[in-house]
């Protein structure tokens, strides 16, 4: 990745950093896109027999990393793995979170790319509804936000969502004032909205006084226009 890494200007690195905003002092990136990372993860996974036991040790190596692309290489070359995730893997996927998370963008690729698509699994529903529930308890940021971009993985592997549950995760969040967390909310709205707009739409209109203005704007983004208009309306 250093070898390829493409040249990037002064005003392309602020811009990146400034996107990402990095809660790491030393935060550094190469400037790689994320299919670039796949590409040449898939090439040295394809290179090497290596074991699950392996792939855990790379992994944790690798997320550790103050390197941006790092951290993305080692979490796609454990998914090549998947077939032996279970418990303790979540158990290891929490711990990367809590200890190396640092963006945004790496919580939630890690979360839609991997974690979200496991836990999807039609066998894996009391896992992931086990995983969830304690993540969305966690002090940590990035565990906190992981919970919700996980469900909301699953509401799009499932093309629907059980109102009660995810209702209630939402509840739990609401208590939480970080912008993260805020469009996390968000996010799981407009993703539920897809497939029950009006469960959605009744949700945000009967508590769109004690719901942040934040929440709300990405709430109803792919809400009918007239609902829309209801929604942010003062």
């Amino acid at each position: 990745m250093k070898n390829t890494a493409p040249k990037l200007t002064t005003e392309q690195i602020d811009r990146r950093n400034k996107i990402l905003n990095s809660n790491n002092p030393n935060f550094y990136g190469y400037g790689h896109k994320l299919s670039d990372i796949e590409r040449i993860t898939r090439t040295i996974h394809k290179k090497y027999e290596c074991s699950y036991e392996d792939a855990l040790s790379i992994c944790k190596s690798f997320v550790s990393s103050n390197i941006h692309e790092e951290k993305f290489s080692g979490i796609f070359f454990l998914n090549h793995f998947k077939s032996n995730f279970n418990q303790t893997t979540i158990n290891f996927f929490e711990f990367q979170l809590l200890n190396y998370c640092d963006t945004w963008a790496f919580c939630d690729s890690f979360c839609i790319r991997i974690i979200g698509p496991f836990l999807g699994k039609k066998n894996n529903q009391q896992l992931a509804e086990k995983t969830i529930d304690k993540w969305s308890n966690s002090e940590n940021l990035w565990v906190r936000r992981a919970s919700l971009v996980i469900l909301l993985k699953i509401v799009m592997i499932k093309r629907e969502f059980n109102e009660e549950y995810v209702f209630k995760i939402i509840e739990k969040m609401l208590k939480y004032p970080e912008d993260y967390i805020q469009k996390g909310v968000g996010w799981l709205f407009k993703t539920c909205s897809k497939f029950n707009p009006d469960s959605i739409f009744l949700y945000l209109m009967s508590n769109k006084k004690r719901l942040p203005h934040l929440i709300l704007r990405y709430a109803s983004e792919k809400l009918p226009e007239e609902k829309k208009v209801k929604v942010l309306k003062k």
